[in-house]
């Protein structure tokens, strides 16, 4: 049962647990809602006997009294188990899928979008926390109380009970034969609400360009066409719902009518006396008001099909596994007929083999979509090969955990990621447990000195998001000096130096050959300036090596290599 319910929503096992608490809990208040019932029948009771003596009168304020503290008791005790549960487990949640997100291979992302994800993590957790809190408990104590009070009420007479709850079946009925309606209109009004924060996030990230090029407000008509569509599919998803919740609340107000129809009928004939007709009236009365809220709340679990399924989404992915201990003796790179294709069909690399030596400098290069930045990915494990064989040190890599294996790699990307902190925090990525010397003594390394000194608070200067006080070159620097923090045995450097002018280029070269030395060096390049001094060139076209040797070499006997050489010397005499 705990498993089912980890399923069906979503749940950690202590969650699944807790929901079962918060349950149990609803039902025991819905039934000391009923004890003021009892009482107050017990009192008609006495004043239909000739009133209420001494005794009597002390005994209903007693029993008052014991009701009031029963119900505050109990209320207290179904308060933590749904709403505070419910919290933790909304927090739980959402560190489950922040965590599964962190070990998911990255070719999952390239089938998702940031606002798809970002709409699971915050927009389906808050979703499913007000269900959990509000909808799921208060429809299981409902119904398990309404079946324990009906269960009464034929004890006292089958009739009357036939009556108050012949309703309940065909109600309940109506609201699930709803259920495949409210999931399509569900998953209507969640992929318009992640179409248009796809849209949201796109304006933001592209507001430079759409101000270049005069196409704002082309681009805002759009967007107000998503908005509009977003409050029409919550308009029909509304209304839908209504129609069958509406429905099934008017099939219970006829239960009042059968429960006096049918009383008044027994009383006339004398088969049942007025307490007992009162009493029914008065129970049918208190029986239904809850559950038209848990009509409205069954269609509500219902609605949370969609959201609970793109969790599991998430949750169902594949993770990449392995051991915590690396057992590689060196760090040469080997790639051995290696094949690799993304989810959507599309071959990248063939049959790709070649060896990235320790205390050299592997330079690849190439025509555009070759495969250099997918071959860099993949010997830090981002992704996962297809065939064959990718080692480091003799080590199989797809045998180790990422970020253990990660242990190993400084990592510089063409696309830099800053965090909206100070210079100082973002150099210290690299290396959490730095000193400040130690930091600022590679951001000299990769002469962030130059402008970091400049600035009114030095390597304390906040940089905005995403680095966005900083110019291209700068933020590059920065992810530079993070690999010097980092000091790894493996470098990857993709494009590391393209965003620098030839001064801060060179001095920046110059740095990294200090770096370099007795590791393995992986450089993705395009300026062929960077690629002479390497100690190897591997030449990638269409998924494969089109040749490999020494820049001297394939200068003198290449075909790609020294094309590319004569295009790039013949591109510096152009001129506007």
């Amino acid at each position: 049962m705990i498993q089912k319910l980890q399923r069906r929503f979503a749940l950690s096992r202590q969650g699944a647990v807790d929901l079962i608490k918060g349950c149990i809990a609803c039902v025991f208040q819905d039934v000391s809602f009923m004890l003021p019932v009892g009482l107050l029948y017990s009192l008609v009771i006495d004043l239909m006997n000739g009133g209420v003596t001494g005794s009597r009168i002390a005994f209903y304020a007693v029993g008052a009294l014991v009701c009031l503290v029963l119900i505050f008791t109990v209320t207290y005790f179904q308060y933590n188990a749904t709403y505070l549960a419910t919290y933790v487990e909304s927090g739980v949640r959402r560190i489950s899928l922040a965590e599964q997100l962190r070990k998911i291979p990255l070719s999952f992302f390239g089938k998702k979008d940031l606002a798809d994800l970002t709409n699971s993590i915050m927009g389906d957790c808050a979703t499913l926390e007000i269900a959990f809190s509000h909808y799921v408990p208060a429809l299981a104590g409902s119904l398990i109380s309404t079946t324990l009070i009906a269960i009464c009420l034929f004890a006292y007479d089958w009739r009357m009970a036939l009556a108050a709850v012949w309703v309940l079946p065909i109600a309940f009925t109506i609201t699930f034969c709803s259920a495949r309606i409210q999931d399509y209109f569900n998953r209507k009004s969640v992929e318009a609400n992640v179409a248009l924060e796809s849209g949201v996030q796109e304006c933001i990230e592209s507001l430079q360009d759409l101000k270049a090029n005069n196409a704002e407000e082309s681009y805002l008509k759009g967007l107000n066409k998503k908005i509009d569509y977003v409050e029409k599919r919550h308009i029909i998803t509304e209304l839908g719902v209504a129609l069958f919740v509406v429905s099934s609340t008017l099939i219970l107000k006829f239960g009042i009518a059968t429960v006096a129809l049918v009383g008044s009928s027994l009383l006339i004939r004398g088969e049942i006396d007025v307490p007992l007709f009162f009493l029914f009236l008065l129970v049918a009365s208190r029986l239904y008001a809850p559950l038209e809220g848990a009509l409205q709340n069954l269609a509500a679990v219902i609605s949370t099909k969609p959201n609970i399924n793109r969790m599991n989404g998430i949750l169902d992915q594949p993770v990449q596994t392995g051991s915590n201990r690396v057992t590689n003796k060196g760090y040469d790179i080997v790639f051995d007929h290696v094949g690799f294709s993304y989810n959507t069909g599309e071959t990248v690399l063939k049959d790709v083999s070649f060896t990235a030596k320790q205390g050299e400098v592997t330079a690849l290069v190439g025509p555009s979509g070759g495969g250099k930045t997918t071959v860099s990915r993949l010997a830090a494990r981002f992704w996962d090969i297809n065939k064959g064989k990718i080692t480091v040190g003799g080590m199989d890599i797809s045998k180790i955990e990422p970020e253990t294996l990660l242990s190993l790699y400084s990592i510089v990307f063409q696309d830099v990621t800053l965090f909206n902190n100070t210079i100082m925090e973002n150099i210290r990525i690299g290396r959490k447990d730095a000193t400040d010397e130690e930091v600022i003594a590679a951001a000299k390394l990769a002469n962030c000195d130059e402008f970091a000194v400049k600035l009114p608070d030095g390597y304390s200067s906040m940089i905005g998001e995403n680095g966005c006080e900083l110019s291209g070159g700068e933020r590059q620097r920065i992810s530079i000096a993070r690999a010097f923090l980092k000091n790894a045995p493996i470098i990857l450097l993709d494009e590391a130096t393209a965003s620098l002018d030839v001064e801060n280029e060179t001095l920046i070269q110059a740095a990294l050959s200090r770096l370099i030395w007795d590791k393995t060096v992986l450089v993705i390049a395009h300026r062929m300036r960077t690629v002479s001094g390497a100690d190897k060139v591997v030449v990638l076209s269409d998924g494969s090596v089109a040749e490999q040797g020494t820049p001297e070499n394939l200068t003198n006997t290449g075909k790609i290599y020294p094309h590319m050489v004569r295009l790039q010397t013949l591109s510096r005499d152009w001129g506007i």
